[in-house]
């Protein structure tokens, strides 16, 4: 395995972009901001987000929310997918990928306080483990001397995990038997949820969706690595809350035909991208809904453009332009 050049680039360019913040603050206050917040009305924005890393800025988000959007629950986005019922105008659902304990202990209050539904979708075979996050232990064992063919410990972190998620998924486990070897400490153990606790979540308003078993890239892996993710991970979710899950989100964002195949055969009535980009549920397939990346951390200014796509439309362009000059430098 090689740490590609092109992944050191990308992960820079990501890291710049995020980094940003007079660009926010332009876009915001750009006369395009209101064409665009017109033209999102009639649109469902579904906000990605992981960990909920600050209550307060996260408590600020949903208060926003209240005032200037139409929070709706897992349910009516399914029956809209599903049956064409329809939305209220500026709908927006709000979505957790992985399964944080942070959605539990600081996001699940300020939902319930305010009212607003929410999907948790759960790595099922971390439930009620101490194992940490596969992307958790990279940073650790890097930190820590671990090697694997074309990585050190000098390499940053995001770079890493971008050129393992590009690797087939027998490599990038070979590569994680190769760190844990050699590294001078092993990654700590942590809280993960437990089936309680998934219970809990759904009593108070956050439907429990399936992020399949392990969390792989699902385009990396052999059709049997896929159907086992998909299928286990069901079955594990269905004994835990009684019922079966009817939601699911790709790992990493990354759509799979061969995983989507599965869930309409498991029954599914919704699967989630990760694409940055508003969703039309009357124009989309219900297993390829698009997603909003935020976080916590997301600056006012942001959340703002991001709710009405105009900060989506110019980080797609800026992909557009770099991917462009990519292709011309390797035709030179």
């Amino acid at each position: 395995m090689s740490l590609t050049t092109d992944a050191a680039r990308r992960t820079a360019w990501y890291a710049r972009y995020e980094r940003w913040h007079g660009l926010d603050r332009a876009l915001h206050h750009s006369p395009a901001q209101p064409w665009f917040r017109h033209r999102a009305a009639g649109r469902l924005a579904v906000l990605g987000y992981h960990g909920v890393e600050d209550a307060g800025a996260f408590a600020a988000q949903l208060d926003r929310l209240t005032r200037t959007a139409r929070p709706v629950s897992l349910d009516q986005v399914e029956a809209a997918v599903r049956e064409g019922v329809p939305l209220p105008p500026r709908s927006v659902l709000i979505t957790f990928d992985d399964g944080d304990p942070s959605v539990l202990e600081h996001g699940l209050p300020l939902l319930a306080e305010r009212g607003i539904p929410a999907v948790c979708f759960v790595i099922a075979g971390l439930i009620g483990s101490d194992e940490p996050f596969w992307w958790d232990e990279l940073d650790h064992l890097l930190a820590h001397g671990g090697t694997a063919p074309g990585l050190s410990g000098d390499v940053a972190p995001h770079a890493a995990a971008y050129a393992l998620k590009q690797l087939p998924d027998t490599q990038r486990l070979h590569a994680f038997a190769e760190m844990r070897r050699t590294a001078s400490s092993p990654a700590p153990r942590g809280r993960q949820l437990t089936a309680a606790d998934l219970r809990t979540l759904a009593s108070g308003g956050v439907a429990i969706g399936s992020h399949t078993l392990t969390h792989p890239c699902l385009p990396r892996c052999d059709e049997a690595t896929i159907r086992d993710e998909v299928h286990e991970a069901h079955r594990l979710l269905t004994g835990h809350l009684g019922h079966a899950p009817t939601a699911f989100a790709y790992p990493n964002g990354d759509f799979d035909v061969r995983a989507e195949a599965a869930l309409r055969e498991l029954g599914y009535r919704s699967g989630f991208l990760y694409d940055h980009a508003l969703s039309d549920p009357a124009a989309q397939d219900p297993l390829r809904l698009s997603r909003l990346r935020v976080s916590t951390r997301t600056s006012p200014a942001r959340f703002a453009t991001v709710l009405s796509g105009l900060q989506p439309a110019v980080y797609r362009t800026g992909l557009g332009v770099v991917r462009a000059a990519r292709r011309i430098r390797a035709r030179i």
